[in-house]
């Protein structure tokens, strides 16, 4: 399978992965040799992990029944080739003839079986002395609870692991116990180093719990022919940096301010000064060319003095520090100048914000420009019934699973038991680009093409992060990308420049303004990754 560096890697349900495989048997590539393609990329891959070199190395490959057991005696027989130690675990019957079985034993792979003997001492030392173990047990074609052997097995690594006898742990195409589809948990379940997914990423890797599992995340090539997509419905994706890469805006030598865009942030309130602030800088760090800042009368002094590279719009306030209504109007006579609109960060919550979002954003023809509702701004337009038939224009919004719940009017656990259906659903529902903020965050357009951006970050957990985000994403529409284009590329650099700070500092006591300081060396990154 040849996928373009442009393109984001589609994300697929076991059964779209058996109907890929299908049409890869009807176009000439046989699943034998898929899982020969296979078993070589995941071998390739452990041998990385134990540092280039297999040679010497003990390796433990837990074995299951089916196809995925089939991949790792393949990843088995390639490891001993290169002079691992290596010896296949059997949790389960393997089918006879067994082809796979039988050439890993000619290369010197040793063969233990262990199906129907849950409780053999011989398999816990193996697992501690080993220096990496291979879970091919139970691909995407298991999806009961574990038990017998195979839970047996999976409890005596966890525990291994706990201890702290710590095997390395790579994972075939899912760690066993993981939905492919869900990414629902078995108790059982052990977390992965690393898990290699065939083709793929399957649909449970990256949904919680399942992504927590995980680990670090490979995708391989394993020979799928040309065209094997051709009619397949595959419209969830995962974000990469070669994709964003090929999305960010040029930034040509001779360009100047007006090149970049101007973005114009509607945010703050007595209370939330901050939000102003990081969004503003959020959008300053991605590159607009210029930011104005429109923000109550008693905010501008305080933004004035730590905003330097802003543009100030003072705005009539209301007795508790929020803008007044009347503020739409002056936004509606200054809004040909903008190239993009960002409107709820810190606004507050009241009938008087209400009625200022109704005024600015629904009904009128005035402003066209593409408008990213975040925060307050969301919580202010669900006040107004069906909003989103009064809206009008190209619009995002940008809603934590509480923000989605308001603006839904249904429970925060439901709309969490599964996020791609519900930024799907209310993406078409409300004929906008739908940001559901979290974990494995979820991006879906009205049409139900979605995509996930590949990192969980307990340390962006904390307040005005959000705010940083929607900065990011209002300074790439004002540089010209689509609605869907920058909502994603920003979430992405977001999530990266949260794991640069992870990294630096850990995932405690990091605040928004790191994120900032971090994102210019981030997009940098990004821009050069191809």
């Amino acid at each position: 399978m040849n996928q373009t560096k442009d393109r984001a890697v589609k994300i697929v349900t076991a059964a779209q992965m058996t109907a890929l495989e299908q049409a890869s048997e009807a176009r000439g590539v046989s699943t034998d040799q898929l899982m020969e393609n296979a078993g070589l990329a995941v071998a390739q891959v452990a041998r990385e992990m134990m540092g280039g070199a297999a040679a010497g190395a003990r390796v433990v490959a837990l074995i299951g029944p089916g196809n995925n057991g089939a991949d790792g005696l393949v990843a088995a027989r390639h490891l001993r080739r290169w002079g691992a130690e290596v010896t296949a675990c059997l949790l389960t019957r393997r089918p006879e003839p067994d082809p796979k079985l039988g050439l890993a034993r000619q290369y010197g792979v040793s063969v233990i079986d262990f199906a129907g003997h849950a409780g053999s001492p011989d398999l816990e030392p193996l697992l501690k002395h080993g220096k990496l173990v291979i879970d091919a047990v139970l691909g995407t074609g298991r999806a009961r609870p574990l038990d017998g052997v195979v839970k047996h097995a999976s409890q005596l690594l966890s525990g291994c692991r706990i201890a702290g006898s710590r095997p390395a742990v790579l994972a075939l195409d899912l760690p066993t116990g993981v939905n492919a589809d869900t990414g629902m948990v078995d108790p059982a379940c052990f977390s992965a180093d690393v898990t290699v997914a065939l083709a793929y990423p399957k649909r449970g890797l990256v949904t919680m719990p399942g992504a927590a599992h995980t680990g670090s995340l490979r995708v391989v090539d394993i020979g799928l022919p040309e065209g094997v997509e051709d009619g397949a419905d595959l419209a969830l994706e995962l974000l990469t940096p070669e994709w964003v890469a090929s999305r960010l805006p040029p930034r040509p030598l001779d360009s100047h301010k007006g090149t970049f865009g101007h973005a114009l942030v509607v945010a703050g309130s007595r209370n939330f000064v901050g939000a102003a602030f990081l969004a503003s800088q959020g959008a300053i760090r991605a590159g607009a060319g210029l930011v104005t800042l429109a923000t109550p009368q008693s905010v501008y002094p305080m933004a004035a003095t730590k905003l330097t590279e802003v543009i100030h719009l003072p705005l009539p306030e209301d007795e508790d520090g929020r803008v007044h209504p009347d503020g739409a109007e002056t936004l509606r006579e200054a809004g040909g100048r903008y190239s993009a609109l960002l409107v709820g960060c810190g606004l507050g919550f009241s009938p008087g914000a209400a009625e200022f979002v109704e005024r600015l954003l629904l009904d009128g023809p005035d402003l066209t420009q593409p408008v990213i509702i975040d925060a307050d701004g969301l919580n202010n337009l669900a006040q107004h019934a069906e909003w989103w038939r009064r809206l009008g224009r190209p619009a995002v919004v940008t809603p934590h699973p509480g923000e989605m719940a308001t603006l839904t009017g249904s429970a925060t656990s439901e709309l969490q038991e599964d996020r791609i259906s519900t930024a799907r659903h209310w993406a078409g529902r409300w004929n906008v680009v739908v940001v559901l903020k979290g974990a494995y965050t979820v991006v879906s357009d009205p049409q139900g093409l979605a995509r996930i951006a590949p990192f969980a970050n307990p340390g962006l957990a904390s307040g005005g992060t959000g705010d940083v985000l929607s900065g990011i994403i209002v300074a790439l529409l004002a540089q010209g990308l689509s609605n869907m284009d920058a909502v994603c590329c920003g979430v992405y650099l977001h999530g990266l420049a949260g794991e640069s700070v992870r990294r630096t500092m850990g995932d405690t006591g990091a605040i928004a303004t790191d994120l900032i300081q971090a994102l210019p060396e981030t997009i940098d990154r990004v821009r050069h990754v191809r």
